[in-house]
């Protein structure tokens, strides 16, 4: 037998390929960023039909904005539609993901229908979720008057797993923000990415909270877009990917739309579809029947320049505006994050706050609720200190929105859709309250770029609270020590009945395994 006449299989090819590949991404480097002027968040919009709108109730409250809570998925997805649709002069779109499923590619046709009527749209994504997906955003950015920038990117569009070693540190830091503004007068700020997990489309359904705000808070929402929209951290995808030009282009576009516009009328056939149509609460909100809460309002933001500078200096951060806002607490703090993992000086804080009496209470995933696996890890070991400071303690169950559905309060599109916490929202004495994409974990605090809005409202306040109260047993465990104080329990209303179990729920001996190892890896910084 001979080595040299044999031909390799085909695997060794590809295998071959790919190291090549890899090696060459490796080696990628980014390249410059184009020298682009400072562009602003339009002024010209007093004129629009949002602006004539809102105008007589903010004259009614000097110095005030107006907020509508977005609590159902599908109430989130059709007001962004109705921003898109009513848009006159410009659209401001920064999202974390944007994923091309059901509502996102929906989403999509509508903003490429705004900028055919002459509407000037900026679309920020990051880029930790965009492999595979330069063309189709290059046919979007090919529209006059749309720009696409990516935030962070990676060198190489082909191959990005040889980056994860060789640039880790860079591109390791995202940004987490969430906003979508029309013509600087109606802004959507949350917890919520586009895509159906996000509006009750999919199997799993996040709750969340989005706030839809008018009145002098937007632009300040605007401004924190430019920040990052100017950013050095921001390149225009036409300097990353190659442009689409001549015929393919043209072609290109065409199939995109015809895919979009043929995508959105199939979805408005379909059960979610008619769903989103019959919430009611665009039209509510046209006819001044939406009930609506007013309040002073700020904007607590991370700089755009925090991915570029070392984790530790946090004169860039959010955090310390977040941790000033919650430390004004007299009697009652809640703190709803889905990511919960406190390092030590988070617990000394929340113990130091339980002494100076303060009840904390704090709701976050349970192990079968949440998506993240390792956060739970990060999290778990943490619950007895917590709950002998004092602080209550819930986590919320996978069948939550069956039990809700049981009770007639049924909060997502459906029963059977599994639940998972995704609302990222603080509460201050239940008479202000933060809700944004800040969880409070280690990579939000560090890491990623986070946003939120703070309301001074006792009256929202009181209505999400009163929702909360009302169905927190049926939602969610109640975390609690055992009597002798030698173990957890898990205590929740199944059927209308208490029901206390022993043992983690939803957790095996398979995953108490996991979860052991998890806890043993240096990764809580990352988390």
């Amino acid at each position: 037998m001979t080595f040299g006449t044999r031909s390799a299989p085909a695997w060794a090819s590809r295998l071959w390929m790919i190291f090549v590949a890899g090696l060459f991404s490796a080696c990628a480097s980014l390249p410059p960023r184009p020298q682009l002027p400072p562009e602003a968040a339009r002024q010209d919009t007093a004129d629009t039909a949002l602006a004539r709108g809102l105008a007589p109730r903010l004259a009614e409250h000097p110095g005030e904005s107006v907020f509508y809570p977005l609590l159902a998925g599908t109430d989130a997805f059709a007001m962004r539609i109705a921003l898109a649709r009513t848009a006159q002069r410009s659209l401001d779109i920064q999202y974390y993901i944007f994923d091309a499923d059901s509502t996102g590619l929906t989403l999509l046709a509508e903003i490429m229908a705004a900028a055919d009527r002459g509407v000037h749209v900026r679309v920020l994504l990051d880029d930790i979720h965009l492999a595979g997906q330069d063309k189709p955003l290059s046919a979007v950015d090919a529209h006059p008057n749309i720009e696409v920038r990516v935030f962070n990117p990676f060198a190489s569009r082909n191959v990005r797993l040889f980056e994860y070693v060789t640039a880790f540190r860079r591109i390791d830091r995202r940004m987490h923000n969430k906003s979508m503004t029309a013509d600087n007068q109606l802004t959507i700020v949350g917890g919520r990415n586009v895509g159906d997990a996000y509006y009750g489309a999919a199997d799993t359904d996040f709750t969340d909270l989005d706030l839809l705000a008018g009145g002098p808070v937007v632009p300040r929402v605007s401004a924190v877009f430019d920040d990052y929209w100017n950013s050095e951290a921001a390149y225009p995808l036409s300097a990353l990917a190659k442009p689409l030009s001549g015929d393919e282009g043209d072609t290109q576009r065409q199939k995109l739309r015809t895919y979009l516009d043929e995508h959105a009328v199939a979805m408005r056939a379909t059960p979610y579809g008619k769903s989103v149509l019959e919430t009611g609460i665009v039209q509510l909100l046209s006819q001044d029947k939406l009930i609506s809460y007013w309040g002073q309002a700020t904007v607590i933001a991370d700089r755009a320049a925090k991915v570029m500078a070392p984790p530790d200096d946090n004169s860039t951060h959010a955090i310390p505006q977040l941790v000033k806002f919650l430390e004004g607490a007299r009697h009652d703090l809640t703190l709803i994050s889905p990511y919960f993992v406190p390092p030590d000086s988070a617990m000394t804080w929340l113990t130091d706050m339980q002494k100076r009496g303060v009840q904390v209470r704090i709701l976050t995933n349970s192990y079968g609720a949440t998506d993240v696996s390792a956060v739970h890890a990060g999290y778990a070991h943490r619950r007895r200190a917590l709950l002998e400071a004092g602080v209550i303690l819930y986590e919320l169950k996978p069948t939550a929105y069956a039990e809700l559905a049981k009770q007639k309060r049924r909060h997502g599109p459906g029963g059977s859709s599994r639940a998972s916490l995704h609302a990222k929202t603080y509460m201050v004495d239940r008479h202000q309250l933060f809700i944004g994409s800040l969880n409070l974990d280690p990579r939000s605090a560090r890491l990623n770029t986070e946003m939120g809005i703070v309301v001074d409202s006792k009256e929202l306040c009181d209505m999400l609270s009163q929702g909360v109260d009302e169905s927190l047993l049926d939602a969610a465990y109640q975390v609690v020590l055992s009597e002798d104080g030698k173990s957890l329990e898990w205590v929740t209303r199944e059927d209308g009945v208490l029901r206390i179990y022993k043992s983690e729920p939803d957790m095996n001996a398979w995953d108490k395994f996991k979860q052991a190892v998890l806890r043993m890896l240096p990764v809580e910084e990352e988390l």
